[in-house]
């Protein structure tokens, strides 16, 4: 009888996908990404990206993959989701006792990156951050269901918990505690944090590795556009 592994796989078959990781690569056919089409701010350019991408049915493509470091320099990186995007920048909510808000709160900067890989593109945000106000806050707050609502207010994010049975059993006080309650109101430990960007660069693939990076940078008199070699 064939070795079978925790998650119910055959080990002989685990072993023959990991054989085949140097091979694996897809090949790029994407137009070219010149210059000449990038939006007049990179405001315009990420939205016209992100719309494309909801188009074309890519799964959650408002998901981004923010890294931070902590005051070490030790990086460390997660999905979170876009809830905002404008002139001033790029906008996610989070717990703020969390690893993520502790790291920010100390080196006051991140980097997201958007990954469309069904459509060969990327968009990596760069630059400092900065807390999103308690209005606006409360604003996005009413939007979300009063399950995630709930759940904001159960989880102490990052910290280690003896089993799923405790986060169950806090979620179940919550909700008592919430049970009369219309509105649940915003945490104190919950908020959102912005990214104000340095840089923006928007990456295409293209054939035989030489993918177009096209990247927005800010300068004292407004931004410029470098061209980046893959």
């Amino acid at each position: 009888m064939p070795e079978v592994d925790k998650l119910g796989n055959g080990v002989a078959e685990a072993a023959d996908v990991t054989v085949q990781l140097p091979g694996m690569r897809v090949a790029y056919d994407s137009e070219a990404f010149d210059e000449s089409a990038l939006a007049a701010t990179w405001t315009e350019q990420l939205q016209l990206w992100l719309n494309q991408a909801v188009s074309a049915g890519c799964a959650e493509p408002n998901a981004m993959v923010l890294a931070t470091a902590d005051a070490e320099g030790l990086p460390s990186s997660r999905t979170v989701l876009c809830k905002e995007l404008d002139e001033r920048g790029i906008v996610f909510y989070t717990n703020y006792t969390s690893t993520k808000s502790h790291d920010l709160t100390v080196t006051r900067y991140a980097s997201a990156t958007f990954p469309w890989y069904a459509l060969h593109r990327q968009v990596t945000v760069r630059g400092p951050v900065e807390k999103v106000g308690a209005a606006e806050t409360a604003a996005y707050w009413a939007s979300r269901p009063r399950g995630s609502q709930l759940g904001a207010w159960a989880s102490p994010q990052s910290r280690v918990v003896a089993d799923r049975r405790a986060l169950d059993n806090a979620l179940n006080a919550i909700e008592r505690r919430f049970a009369d309650v219309e509105q649940v109101p915003v945490p104190p430990h919950w908020g959102g944090w912005r990214i104000r960007p340095d840089t923006v660069e928007f990456w295409q693939g293209r054939r035989d590795r030489l993918h177009d990076r096209l990247r927005y940078v800010r300068t004292e008199d407004g931004w410029r556009i470098d061209r980046v070699a893959p």
